[in-house]
This record gives structure tokens, sequence and C-alpha cells, in this order.
């Protein structure tokens, strides 16, 4: 009898949510979030484009500028499907297995990226603090091998996350809050003792992303230690100015997802509208500025770009 309750009480699939409830305004807000995706993808590529094209560009700065870039074109297709599927065909369900998969690439993603912008700031500190030996510290062969290191952290420690939900039944709401799935708002669906999930989850957060900050914020710290012990104000600004892009991309990157993971642990339901929020900027905006920043701020790189579209 217990296992035929379990099966009545097991959603076969959870409701996304957009913006707004209202159908007849889903077709003007997809028109942004098609411009974004586009924007984004497009601006990617071509960053991917041209520094798989030009040798100039194939030293450490420019290869790990690609890393972010693979990075933030895996999270855009992975969120695209469900976002645009809401506005554009008010397809709002989705499978639990589908649902588990998408949360556990989401989470992936955000590891690695999270490991791409700890070895930018690696790369600032070298260039800035040991410049005379950034190119034997920095060979191509060690960049794989810390690339493949960290892709292997991500993957083993949110490999168990979609297998901890699988073995709960959900009676509870099956409607999320977002276009999309999070580990920490499907578990709260489910009826059963979540402590466990709860746990593991704040634990890859702080042993990711949460290290991964702390590293970053001290390699910025010797970085200007460094700079103002031995330069003038005038080169001071020049070194900070190599350093903007990254710290954009490093604030764009972290001040969403901790709104997010705040929000969704500590908000009420008054708070409901700025998790959407934040829920959008932390998925879209990334993807959508981080060419640009790094388009715009390198004089080398833009100019590289502006020569291949005029040949």
């Amino acid at each position: 009898m217990s296992a035929v309750n379990d099966t009545k009480f097991k959603p076969a699939v959870f409701l996304l949510t957009g913006i707004s409830e209202q159908e007849d305004v889903h077709l003007w807000l997809s028109i942004p979030f098609c411009l974004i995706y586009v924007i984004s993808i497009v601006g990617n590529s071509v960053i991917l484009f041209i520094i798989k094209t030009d040798p100039s560009l194939h030293d450490p700065m420019y290869i790990f500028l690609s890393m972010l870039a693979v990075t933030d074109l895996g999270l855009s297709i992975t969120t695209m499907p469900t976002i645009l599927g809401i506005y554009l065909f008010n397809s709002k369900e989705i499978s639990l297995n589908a649902c588990f998969a998408q949360l556990f690439f989401i989470q992936l993603l955000q590891c690695i990226e999270s490991s791409v912008l700890l070895l930018m700031a690696f790369d600032r500190f070298i260039e800035i603090c040991n410049p005379l030996r950034y190119a034997s510290i920095l060979t191509l062969p060690r960049i794989a091998k810390m690339g493949l290191v960290f892709v292997l952290r991500a993957v083993a420690v949110t490999f168990p996350l979609p297998f901890l939900l699988k073995r709960f039944h959900y009676c509870k709401s099956n409607v999320l809050s977002h276009s999309y799935c999070l580990h920490q708002e499907v578990m709260k669906m489910a009826c059963s003792d979540i402590k466990v999930n709860d746990i593991y989850g704040l634990s890859v957060i702080l042993i990711t992303m949460g290290l991964d900050s702390l590293l970053i914020s001290l390699s910025y710290v010797m970085i200007f230690k460094t700079v103002l012990s031995v330069a003038s104000h005038t080169e001071f600004l020049r070194a900070l100015n190599t350093c903007v892009s990254h710290l954009c991309a490093i604030l764009l990157f972290y001040i969403p997802v901790i709104g997010l993971a705040v929000t969704h642990r500590f908000g009420n339901s008054s708070s409901h509208l700025l998790q959407v929020v934040l829920g959008y900027i932390y998925q879209m905006v990334p993807p959508l500025i981080n060419p640009i920043v790094y388009s715009v701020k390198s004089k080398h790189f833009r100019a590289r770009i502006i020569r291949a579209f005029i040949k």
C-alpha cells in the first residue's frame, strides 16, 4: 500500500515558471532573451575562432579566455531550451530526469567557470609578480594539466547531486520558481529529510566556488602589494588596467551566485522576485558580457577581431 501511495505522490514532471504568468507578455519577453542568447553564442564562438586561428594568441592569457568562452557557451546551451521554451511555446513541463540532468550540468559548468577564473587570477599574479618566470611556469602542458584537474574536481563533486535527488519522492508542489532547474530549489520539493542534500550542496559550493574565491582574493592582494611596493602611480594604474577585464568577470560571476544562494537559503516569500531576477542574471549575464568586456579592454584582441572580419 505504501508503494502505491509513494507512486501516487511522486510527480512525473516539474513545472518551470517565467518572470510573468501572463502568457500574452511571454512573446514580448522572448525577444530580449533571444537576443541575449544570440549575442552570447556568437560572441563566445568568435572568441574561440579568433584564438584558434591566430597563432599569436596561443599564450596562457588567451588560452584561459578560450576556456572561459567554452564554459559560457555550455551554460547558454544548457539553459536556453527551457527558458526559450517557456516564452516562445509556453512549454513549462520538464521531466524529473531531464531536470536532474540540467541541474547537474548547470552546477558542473559553474564549478568549472569558477576554476577558470582562478586560473586567470593565477595568470595575472605570475605575469605581474614574477614576470621573468612567466613563460617557464605557464607552459602549455602545465596549463592542460591544471585545466584537467579542475574539470575532474568539478565532475567529482557534482556527479552525486542528481543521484541524491533521484532517491526522493516529491509530494510537495512541483512548481519551480525559475525557468530552469537548480539543486537548492528542487531538493526542497521532496517530502523526505533533505539534510544530507543540504549539507552536501553547501559543501560543494564551499570547496569549489568558496575556495576559488578565497584564492582569487589572495592573488589580488599579492598583486596589489607587489605593484604598490615597486611601481609609480602611473605604473600601478597600467598594471591595474590589465586586470580590469578579469575583475569584471569575477564580479559578474560571484555576486549573482552569492546573492542567489543567500536568498534561497534564508529568503522568504517576499524575496521571490529577487530570486527570479538573480537567477536570470546568474545564468545569462556572464556569457553575454564576458566576450564584450575582453574585446573592448584588450586592444590586441580587438584588432585581431576587426582584422578577421575585414578579411
